[in-house]
């Protein structure tokens, strides 16, 4: 591996993920970036086959086109040949192990041309405002060529970044939450349409409810602009219809084991609840935990490429996934920070704020979903 500096390990399954990747580069999406997609099982074909069926369809392959892993570094010559980087995120989680792997791609394409690229990549085991404005404080002191967040809380965090920028500091953020309206960093690359997640998953718990019963809905943390943006997705989308009505909304801070215990309580408080939208990558864990524990009948739509959650997506219990191209984000951040290190704004070279998609996947799509992502053909 071509890393150089420091970041939270990668869990065996994601490393193994890497050489899927390399072996298999065929049934990887090509599309361009932004924007939502769709990927329903009856138009895109099932994804309950094996891996090794779906080794015999080459000329089409079967794969959700949720992911691009076939990435190339642009045109531009950097004007050094070594760059540091710090960047920070909201908690140590797989998705953002995800977008590690794409970072590192790039870092070894830029090796490749004789150009050192090291960056720090460390969060908290928590999600919290305050410990992300210790580490920018710290980072700032320390003369990185670009510092880059995922904002962990938009009017804790954005502040302190524009008081960064002011100072003469190269910010940009990046991966799932970008700062405030108006927040003065440089660029954003990560998803734009958090909100339309939100409402695209509820529009289908309705369909698939028949727009009747009592939902749900698991935020993730409080504050984190993605969270909170498709959890008012949601809400929005759920008002929208007379015979559905939410009873309850809860903050389970990006963590399985409160997420889990969230979703007990609120199943055994409405047993007759009809659904559970969850807003990041590990409530939808949580929330089928709970769900299988008690016997309920709750549908549950959500975010992301959880390893357990896909097989609770084949197994039925997940009703769709909404799956973030994380292997770009991380591509596209480190291949925006070289450039926003050379002293370059935003324009012909890199856009303002870079749209990565989020592709809808249900459950005809999981098992080769696992595949590709995991090496996990069981």
């Amino acid at each position: 591996m071509a890393f150089h500096g420091k970041r939270n390990c990668l869990p065996a399954a994601l490393s193994l993920a890497a050489a899927v990747f390399m072996i298999y580069p065929a049934f990887c999406s090509t599309a361009g970036s932004g924007g939502n997609t769709t990927a329903d099982a009856s138009e895109k074909g099932s994804g309950a086959e094996t891996l090794s069926t779906a080794r015999k369809e080459k000329d089409a392959p079967r794969a959700v086109n949720a992911v691009n892993f076939e990435h190339m570094l642009d045109s531009y010559q950097p004007k050094k040949n070594h760059y540091n980087f710090y960047f920070t995120y909201k908690i140590v989680h797989p998705w953002w192990d995800a977008v590690a792997l794409g970072m590192e791609d790039a870092q070894r394409q830029y090796l490749r041309r004789g150009i050192t690229v090291t960056y720090e990549y460390m969060a908290p085991n928590a999600a919290s405002a305050a410990d992300q404005t210790e580490r920018l404080l710290g980072a700032r002191q320390a003369g990185y060529d670009v510092i880059g967040v995922d904002v962990a809380d938009e009017e804790i965090i954005s502040p302190l970044i524009d008081e960064m920028v002011d100072s003469g500091c190269k910010v940009m953020t990046f991966s799932s939450s970008d700062g405030a309206k108006g927040c003065k960093r440089i660029a954003y690359v990560g998803n734009t349409h958090n909100y339309k997640d939100g409402a695209d998953l509820t529009e289908a718990l309705c369909e698939k409810l028949n727009y009747q019963g009592q939902i749900a809905v698991l935020v993730g943390s409080k504050g984190a602009p993605c969270h909170e943006d498709r959890a008012k997705g949601a809400i929005d989308t759920i008002a929208k219809y007379e015979n559905m009505k939410i009873t309850a909304i809860e903050y389970d801070m990006d963590s399985v084991e409160i997420a889990h215990d969230l979703a007990l309580k609120i199943l055994r408080e409405h047993p007759d609840l009809a659904g559970i939208v969850c807003c990041n990558m590990s409530n939808p864990v949580g929330a089928a935990r709970a769900v299988v524990e008690t016997g309920s009948s709750a549908v549950i739509v959500g975010m992301d490429h959880d390893q357990e959650a896909l097989h609770y997506l084949d197994d039925g219990v997940i009703y769709c996934l909404g799956v973030q191209d994380c292997y770009s984000i991380g591509f596209e951040t480190l291949q925006t920070a070289v450039k926003i290190a050379d002293g370059n704004l935003p324009g012909e070279m890199f856009p303002e704020k870079r749209d990565e998609p989020t592709t809808i996947i249900r459950q005809k799509d999981a098992a080769l979903m696992l595949a590709l992502l995991y090496g996990d053909v069981s």
